[in-house]
Order: C-alpha cells, then sequence, then structure tokens
C-alpha cells in the first residue's frame, strides 16, 4: 500500500468513529486603521486560526488618522485613506516579513477624507468614498501599486428625510459587483446606491443607476452574497439591512425586504444607536451587522435560495462603540473593534448556526481601531 492510501485510509475510519483530524493551524497578519485619542498609525498583531489567539498590537506605521485600509489582489500591498503632506489621501504600503509596511507612495484626494477605501479586482485602480465631501474618487494603480492622481465624481441632492443627516451627499462605502463590470456605492444623505459601470482598460467610470432603499434609512454598508445573487445594505439611521435581488445583466437589483437588527425596546435603552458594519459569512447562510451604541452584532440567519433574512441572536461585542468587524478569512473566527473602549474582541462562530462566543482572554488593546484587515 502507498503511504497517500494508507493516509486516505485512516483518514476515512477516524471519520466514521466521529474523530477529526487537527487543523493546520495558519497565522494571519491583522492590520488595524485608526482613528482618535492615542492613535498613531496603522496598528499590526498576528492571529492564529486554529486557536483564536490574537496577539499584542504593535505600532506598524505612523501616519495621520488611517481610518479604513484595503487589501491588493495580490495580497501582498496595503492603502490607507489618511492624512498625507498637503491633505486628505490615500497612502500605499508594500507588506514585507512579520507585517512590516514599507511606503509605495501616496496620493491626494483632492476633496474631504476618504470614509472608505476598495481596491477593484484587477487591481488596476482603487476607489475612494469621501462621506464629507459628497464624492467618490478613482486612484488609478500602476503594476507597482503606485497611485495615480484621483479623478472625482461628485454625487447630487439628499433625501431630506433626516434633517442635518440627508441635506446632501454622504458616500460611505465603496464595492464591486462580483463580476467587476460595476461599483457600487451606498450614499446616507441619498438614501439608495449610486451604480457606476467601469471601464477596466481606460480606468475609468460613469454613473449607470441608483437603487432606492428605504426613506430615511441611512445607507451606510454593503456586501454581496458569495454566489452574487443578493445585496445586503446595511442602514445606518435606520439600524436595520435591505435585501436587493442584484441582476447582474443589467446591473441593477429590486428591493426585497428589510429586517430590524434591534427591536424598539433595545433601541430604546441607549441615547445613541446606529449601524456600522455588515458581513456576509463564506457559506452565505450568515450576515453580521454592528450596533453602536448598544455595543453588540446582530447575527442573521440568511437564505441562500431567497435572500431572507431573519435575526437568531444579538451579541455583545464585549467593547464600546464597534465601528468595525471582520470575519477571519475561512469564516471561523470574527473580531470586533471597540472604538471608545480601545479594544479589539475576538468571537467563535459556531459553523452549524452562525451564533457567536466569545473568546475567553480574547481581548487585546489598540487605540482608537476602525477598522480590522486580514492578510496572509
Amino acid at each position: 500500500m502507498t503511504p497517500m492510501f494508507l493516509l486516505f485510509t485512516l483518514t476515512i475510519l477516524l471519520c466514521l468513529l466521529g474523530v477529526t483530524l487537527p487543523v493546520k493551524a495558519e497565522t494571519l497578519q491583522v492590520f488595524f486603521g485608526t482613528g482618535g485619542p492615542g492613535a498613531k498609525g496603522i496598528y499590526h498583531a498576528t492571529f492564529e486560526t486554529s486557536t483564536g489567539k490574537l496577539t499584542l498590537s504593535e505600532l506598524a506605521v505612523e501616519i495621520g488618522s488611517p481610518g479604513f485600509l484595503a487589501l491588493h489582489p495580490a495580497g501582498d500591498k496595503l492603502y490607507a485613506v489618511a492624512g498625507i503632506p498637503g491633505g486628505p489621501g490615500v497612502a500605499g504600503y508594500r507588506i514585507g516579513k512579520g507585517g512590516s509596511l514599507t511606503p509605495i507612495n501616496a496620493s491626494l484626494i483632492g476633496d474631504g477624507g476618504g470614509a472608505h477605501v476598495a481596491v477593484h479586482p484587477s487591481g488596476k485602480f482603487l476607489l475612494t468614498a469621501q462621506y464629507g465631501g459628497g464624492s467618490v474618487a478613482l486612484f488609478p494603480l500602476d503594476d507597482e501599486g503606485r497611485l495615480g492622481a484621483a479623478t472625482l465624481s461628485r454625487h447630487q441632492g439628499g433625501s431630506g428625510v433626516v434633517k442635518g443627516r440627508q441635506d446632501s451627499p454622504h458616500p460611505h462605502y465603496c464595492g464591486f459587483s462580483p463580476d467587476g463590470r460595476f461599483a457600487l456605492v451606498p450614499d446616507l444623505g441619498l438614501d439608495g446606491i449610486v451604480i457606476y459601470r467601469l471601464n477596466l482598460e481606460a480606468r475609468s467610470m460613469e454613473r449607470h443607476g441608483f437603487l432606492a432603499s428605504v426613506a430615511g434609512s441611512g445607507p451606510r454598508h454593503m456586501r454581496f452574497s458569495p454566489d452574487g445573487r443578493f445585496i445586503y445594505l446595511l442602514n445606518e439611521l435606520a439600524l436595520s439591512v435591505t435585501a436587493f435581488a442584484w441582476q447582474a445583466a443589467g446591473g441593477t437589483a429590486q428591493q426585497l425586504a428589510t429586517v430590524p437588527a434591534l427591536s424598539e425596546s433595545a433601541k430604546e435603552k441607549e441615547a445613541f444607536n446606529s449601524a456600522a458594519e455588515i458581513l456576509v459569512h463564506p457559506t452565505g447562510r450568515f450576515v453580521y451587522s454592528s450596533n453602536r451604541g448598544h455595543d453588540s452584532v446582530t447575527v442573521y440567519r440568511a437564505d441562500p435560495a431567497t435572500g431572507k433574512l431573519e435575526v437568531i441572536q444579538v451579541q455583545p461585542v464585549r467593547g464600546a462603540f464597534p465601528r468595525n468587524i471582520n470575519l477571519a478569512p475561512g469564516g471561523e473566527w470574527l473580531l470586533a473593534a471597540g472604538a471608545d473602549s480601545h479594544s479589539v474582541a475576538v468571537h467563535r462562530v459556531n459553523a452549524d448556526t452562525g451564533e457567536l462566543t466569545y473568546q475567553t482572554k480574547g481581548i487585546i488593546t489598540v487605540p482608537s481601531p476602525i477598522c480590522i484587515l486580514f492578510a496572509k
């Protein structure tokens, strides 16, 4: 018998006996974007996927208010919206051994500070969303990952439903359709998603359409289901999630249903509540959203066939003001960043139910964390 055949036979026997072989441990690099008291730049730690252990954080690079981070599809470069010489911009870094960051270059936005950044799957350009400026910026990237000059696309109008928050456009997130043909930008001020058609060769985009959400809901972030059939849009002001059925051919979508993240009684217990981040599990069976003020993560069961959501758990984050949460690759762990508690807490994800369990002693200190980014 060959060694491979013996190993295969042993694996089958152990499975029949209800015994599983230990999963090979993987060490991931974790970077934290920050912005607030005590924060000096981008911080770094490592994460063990087999144990859920997160090492103590250390300052990786000093830079002003690197609020959101994005990974290049090649996995070897990181980009941050931050304060750079001359004003708000984007800074690029090459990821080295042990999570070291070496500057590539930086480029000015030419508008207000970026609230979000995303690199196109082709690696040819990235987008930033300017909440205060009401614009989206496109930065071309060359083969070495260097940033070119930004081209701005400005949003117009405002729903005016929530006074003081929706009197003007507020783009809050930028992402891409699964086929890479469209960019989608939720706008809190417009109560919907602005859709752009992309030209990859020209590294340009033009407005394609608009998806209206619930009036006064204040869209913030969104995610596609893994199969690309559904969009889950997080509404910051209403603390809810609106599901859409995506129609890839035409680059449009049909609104399906909206599910509250918290009960009215739960929201009434806090003077301030707002939704911040949304995630979809790699299996497509679970969705997660963070609740600031209530300081929790809402867990939803998702029907992969219909996109229907059902709340199954509201889990305390063991921190304060969770502006960001993220799932480790594979979906076995969820990390929650408490911006006001200067902490990041680890939660295990139940593979069968999607529910969260806090990992005892799974908290580290990070100054004012507002973004969590995994890299290998």
